[in-house]
C-alpha cells in the first residue's frame, strides 16, 4: 500500500543519475525512482551488477540505463555526465551513493596510509564534488533540480577505526551545506541523508559480527529518500535528515 506521500508523487518523466547503484542503497533508490516513472542512469564500477539491476527495472516497466564508471577517476566524470544526458536528457535528480570504507579491516588513523586516506576522499568527497560541478550549472540554467548526498552518523560521531570514512563524510556534509547556501536562490535543492545502519555489503564489510536482523532494509531507506526528493516543501534546500528517524516517526503515526 502506498503512503500518502508516495501516492502524491509527481516525478514521472524526470531524469536521474544515481551513483553507487550496483548494490545496496543506490540500487534500491534507482529502483524506487524508476517505479515512479523517472528515467534513471545507474553508475557503478561493476558492469555485471549494473546490468542485473537495469534488467530488473526494465522487467518492471521502468526506464534505466547503465554506465560503468569510477567516480574517483577525474577523467571519467565529464564523459559520464555527457553519456547520461545523451541517454535520458538533462539530469533533474542527482543521488550520490557511491562510497568507500578504505582498507579492511578498518585501521586506526595513525595506521592509515596517507595514500589510502586520499583514495577514500577521492571516492567520497572529491568525486561527488566533480559530478555535482558537472551537473549543477545545467540545473541552475533550467531553474531547478535536486542533489542528494548520502552521509553517515560517522560524519558527526567519532568512531575509532572509522577515521578515513568519517572524515570524508564530515567533509562531504559541509560541502553540501556550502552548496545549499550558494544555490539558495537558484531553484536547485541540496539534501543530505543519513541512511542509518543498513543491511548492506558495506555494513557487513565494516562490522561483520553485526546482527543483520537489527539493521534497516535498504528498500525502506530508499523509499524515504525518494519521498524527500518529491517533497519540496517538507525537505527544503539545505535539509539534512535521518532516514531512521523518519521511519521511526512513520511507524509510530
Amino acid at each position: 500500500m502506498l503512503s500518502p506521500m508516495e501516492a502524491n508523487m509527481n516525478l514521472s518523466g524526470k531524469a536521474a543519475l544515481v551513483t553507487g547503484a550496483g548494490r545496496g542503497l543506490g540500487q534500491e533508490i534507482a529502483k524506487a525512482l524508476a517505479a515512479h516513472g523517472v528515467k534513471v542512469v545507474l553508475v557503478a564500477r561493476t558492469v555485471a551488477e549494473l546490468d542485473a539491476v537495469v534488467a530488473g527495472i526494465r522487467r518492471a516497466g521502468g526506464e534505466a540505463v547503465a554506465i560503468a564508471a569510477d567516480v574517483a577517476n577525474k577523467n571519467a566524470v565529464y564523459p559520464l555526465v555527457q553519456a547520461a544526458a545523451e541517454a535520458v536528457g538533462p539530469i533533474d535528480l542527482l543521488v550520490q551513493c557511491a562510497s568507500s570504507l578504505g582498507p579492511l579491516p578498518m585501521p586506526l588513523l595513525f595506521d592509515t596510509d596517507c595514500e589510502d586516506l586520499a583514495a577514500v576522499l577521492e571516492t567520497n568527497l572529491v568525486g561527488p564534488f566533480r559530478i555535482a560541478k558537472a551537473i549543477g550549472p545545467n540545473m541552475i540554467v533550467r531553474g531547478g533540480g535536486t542533489m542528494v548526498f548520502v552521509s553517515s552518523d560517522a560524519a558527526v560521531e567519532a568512531y575509532p577505526r572509522w577515521g578515513a570514512y568519517g572524515t570524508s563524510k564530515a567533509a562531504q556534509d559541509h560541502l553540501a551545506r556550502i552548496l545549499a547556501a550558494e544555490l539558495a536562490s537558484s531553484g536547485v535543492r541540496v539534501l543530505v541523508v543519513d541512511p542509518g545502519e543498513m543491511d548492506t555489503k558495506m555494513h557487513a564489510d565494516a562490522l561483520p559480527e553485526a546482527d543483520r536482523a537489527s539493521l534497516l532494509r535498504p528498500a525502506d531507506v530508499a523509499r524515504v529518500v525518494v519521498e524527500a526528493i518529491a517533497d519540496g516543501g517538507g525537505s527544503p534546500n539545505g535539509t539534512r535528515f535521518s532516514a531512521a528517524t523518519r521511519l521511526d516517526a512513520e511507524a509510530q503515526s
